[in-house]
């Protein structure tokens, strides 16, 4: 199912989707193998897709494509690859379309990509998301998701600059907004209000990001533009060293979290499942999903 189906502008209940992402260091297999038995936990709750990332400048992608091709096999998954172009040739892109359509793919999540520090010759066929998503809808049928950012990309002056980039990705052929993680609603409700007056009408997915570890939590916002809810943090940094309750106070954030988005009209949730099944699991029975 393509995503113009699965976010229709006719809909009643959430649609739920997630994040996985290639295990580092798995020379035997066996993070791999437990990532699978997540996704069968991630299951029971239906999602309309399973999108899979790979690392910069497709540093494991073989390992991402294995992994899409047994999501693939499974008739019950609708898998939705990660795609960068940042250092990538032309021709490496044809041959990834070429595996990828022979894994019967419906749909691409187009991205720049960040450039890999060690990366000492970049392609610079694609410089910008938009010019992939342009090569991908002349080229490909593809239905294609790009990267929203509610605070605007870490790499925007501001987020009337990052919204211009957006435009351009969805006049190149973009069909839905996966956004980056927030924590602070306020946030995607003005963001939305922007993407309005802009006449940028495609369909939302908010990105949710249950929080399991403080380290890893703020590993992340020093790569990205999101704000912390001042309680949250405070929580947060109080309980740092308690993995436990670090993993409960995110699963009650975000519940409440979605909860909010939900009684608010924003039914389209992502949740970036770090390849853990459990406090996603628990977040969408809390809210009934």
């Amino acid at each position: 199912m393509k995503l113009g189906e699965i976010y229709s502008k006719i809909q009643t209940n959430p649609i739920i989707s997630f994040e996985i992402f290639p295990p580092q260091n798995d020379e035997n297999g066996e993070k791999t193998t437990k990532l699978f038995e997540e996704v069968k936990h991630l299951k029971t709750h239906t999602p309309a897709l399973i999108s899979v990332t790979y690392g910069a400048g497709g540093s494991n992608k073989d390992t991402s494509f294995a992994i899409v091709k047994t999501l693939a096999n499974d008739k019950n998954i609708n898998v939705m690859p990660h795609f960068t172009c940042v250092c990538s040739s032309k021709n490496y892109i044809q041959n990834s379309i070429k595996e990828l359509n022979e894994m019967n793919i419906k749909n691409i999540l187009a991205l720049r990509g960040d450039e890999p520090q060690d990366c000492l010759t970049c392609h610079l066929d694609f410089r910008y998301a938009n010019e992939l998503v342009s090569y991908l809808k002349e080229t490909t049928d593809f239905s294609i998701g790009v990267a929203g950012y509610p605070e605007g990309h870490i790499d925007a002056p501001n987020i009337t600059e990052d919204i211009k980039n957006l435009k351009k990705k969805l006049n190149a052929g973009g069909e839905a907004i996966f956004t980056q993680m927030f924590f602070d609603n306020s946030k995607l409700y003005n963001y939305l209000e922007l993407l309005e007056k802009q006449n940028l009408t495609k369909p939302v997915i908010a990105g949710i990001l249950p929080i399991i570890s403080y380290n890893q939590l703020d590993k992340m916002l020093s790569l990205a533009k999101v704000t912390v809810p001042k309680t949250l943090m405070t929580k947060l940094e109080k309980y740092q060293d308690k993995k436990e309750d670090i993993k409960k106070i995110g699963i009650d954030f975000a519940s409440e979290q979605c909860q909010e988005l939900i009684d608010n009209g924003i039914k389209n949730l992502h949740f970036f499942t770090l390849n853990k099944s459990y406090s996603v699991c628990s977040i969408l029975d809390n809210l009934g999903l």
